[in-house]
């Protein structure tokens, strides 16, 4: 009967240690309670350069990464936190330039910047850029690898832009 009792203390305790260590993500997520909708603003696109729809695809990205991974309903009426905000850089630039002024690589660098409004606790909201790239093959026609780029690079800047409004990191 101990041998029994021992053997479910010890299922039960890496249940235990399994369990809270599956939800140790979500406890990085701090969101006030009292806050319970939020929206996001599509962004404007502010280069030239840029693919026409990128503003678009972002605000939408950003909304799906609100909308699965918390609690919060979307509401454009009323709100209570709000994020907005532009693509605010486009840039294709040469990187590691050779001897003979040629780059075996280009560096696709997306910025954007973002504010966030916290309508229950102005003092909480803020104005932030955010940037990052991706470096690909100069062999590479832009055309054929420009959408996985941006799909990443805009899946790094949801997270960076995630992370800053609902964690404590």
């Amino acid at each position: 009967m101990k041998r029994r009792d021992l053997s479910i203390f010890i299922i039960a305790t890496i249940l235990v240690v399994f369990y809270s260590g599956c939800f140790y993500s979500l406890k990085g997520i701090s969101i006030d309670p009292t806050v319970k909708t939020f929206v996001v603003q599509n962004f404007d696109l502010a280069v030239p350069n840029a693919p026409g729809d990128i503003n678009q695809r972002f605000s939408e990205l950003l909304r799906n990464k609100i909308r699965n991974q918390t609690r919060l309903t979307y509401n454009e009426n009323t709100p209570d936190i709000e994020f907005s905000g532009s693509i605010s850089s486009y840039t294709i630039t040469p990187e590691n330039p050779t001897g003979n002024n040629s780059s075996p690589f280009n560096k696709l660098e997306i910025g954007i910047s973002v504010e966030y409004v916290d309508n229950n606790e102005p003092g909480k909201s803020w104005k932030q850029k955010f940037t990052f790239f991706k470096i690909y093959d100069n062999t590479l026609d832009l055309v054929s690898v420009q959408e996985g780029l941006i799909n990443e690079i805009f899946n790094q800047l949801s997270e960076d832009v995630f992370n800053k409004a609902f964690t404590d990191w």
